[in-house]
């Protein structure tokens, strides 16, 4: 029963109600949305505006439920509290619940009886099991609290690996997104919002995606987003396309240019460095390759410091840092935008820097679609 309040919040009230990367059957979602009322008393429109804004303020004072600015233990232990708090604020359900269910069952039951579902699961729980039943029941209500809100929006901002440096904090729990039907996977998640597919690595596991495929084989889902896959061709054309290609593919961009450029050059410094230079440099990789925005003060001053003792350093976190300007600034024109482009790619290649000079040819070979 747990299992099923799961999937239910994964695949409806997640990827289908929040982030439209389904189309579902009336009759999956209502069973859906019945079900969750049953068992925890969520409503929908609550819990879609809730995360939405999350999303939208993601790791600052407006972020419902961020670890970095409440405190881990906040959010994992009083998780279902904060949501609660937020869910009675009328401009967030104003702003962030459009979209969603406005039904009869929901005006009539559903908001209307918010307690009324979790009652009549008590008695049934009570009728069929007896005693045990109460237990069976209070395991049922803590679960999605303990577990959603608290491991979810807690660990899942705290603790893990991270795939794609987006720009909030979200790291992927486990790579087997088994318990919690994917939800694990968190950075994946947050670099990719409306994506059905939460598993992006040859090696994650994303049980929700199973059951998407399973009821898409019945008809009764429709995916209409997933992740997009950088396409790369053997002859290229650079031009406005390869720039929006670029762009679309900005994360993995990213993760393979800290792969491919800036990790092998802290690599290259580190063997060559005496032993103070060492010091400084160790740990430097997270720094290299995180968001500005998620570092510390000191953490910004120790990365400083490696960039003024390493001039290859420096200069492959200069491109980095310019190759960013191409999707920050959404107010260049395409000309620009173009010209950006290549004018990154040719400064790049005239480095003499080898890492640096097969990214930039492997850039210019970005394209929207397969030749």
């Amino acid at each position: 029963m747990i299992h099923l309040t799961i999937v239910s919040v994964t695949l409806y009230l997640h990827r289908t109600a929040t982030h439209r990367g389904l189309d579902m059957h009336p009759v999956v979602s209502h069973v859906m949305r019945m079900w969750l009322w049953l068992s925890t008393g969520m409503l929908t429109k609550e819990w879609v505006a809730v995360h939405r804004k999350h999303h939208a303020h993601c790791e600052t004072e407006q972020d419902p439920h961020s670890p970095k600015v409440k405190g881990l233990a906040k959010v994992v232990l009083e998780g279902a509290e904060l949501y609660r708090e937020e869910a009675k604020n009328p401009e967030t359900l104003e702003k962030y619940g459009r979209g969603t269910p406005d039904d009869w069952m929901e005006r009539n039951v559903y908001s209307r009886h918010g307690k009324l579902g979790v009652a009549i699961l008590l008695v049934a729980d009570l009728a069929l099991l007896g005693i045990p039943g109460l237990t069976v029941w209070a395991l049922q209500m803590i679960a999605i609290p303990f577990l959603a809100a608290g491991v979810v929006n807690g660990l899942g901002h705290f603790y893990g690996y991270r795939n794609f440096e987006c720009t909030d904090a979200a790291t992927n729990v486990s790579p087997w997104g088994l318990l919690l039907a994917g939800e694990e996977l968190h950075n994946n998640h947050h670099a990719f919002p409306s994506s059905a597919k939460f598993a992006l690595r040859p090696w994650e596991v994303d049980l929700g995606w199973w059951y998407i495929r399973l009821l898409g084989w019945f008809r009764l889902v429709q995916v209409r987003r997933v992740a997009p896959k950088p396409v790369i061709v053997a002859e290229p054309q650079v031009d406005l396309d390869t720039v929006r290609a670029v762009i679309l593919n900005r994360l993995h961009v990213l993760r393979h240019y800290g792969r491919d450029v800036m990790i092998p050059a802290l690599k290259q410094e580190r063997r060559n460095a005496c032993a103070s230079r060492a010091r400084l440099l160790a740990g430097a990789r997270r720094l290299l390759i995180r968001d500005r925005k998620l570092l510390s003060d000191t953490d910004q001053r120790r990365l400083r410091l490696a960039l003024a003792r390493s001039r290859a350093l420096d200069t492959v976190y200069e491109f980095r840092l310019r190759l960013e300007k191409l999707w920050e600034n959404g107010s260049q024109s395409n000309e620009t935008l173009l010209q950006h482009f290549k004018q990154w790619c040719v400064e790049a290649e005239a480095t003499g820097n080898a890492s640096l000079q097969d990214f930039a040819a492997r850039l210019r070979s970005y394209s929207l679609s397969a030749a």
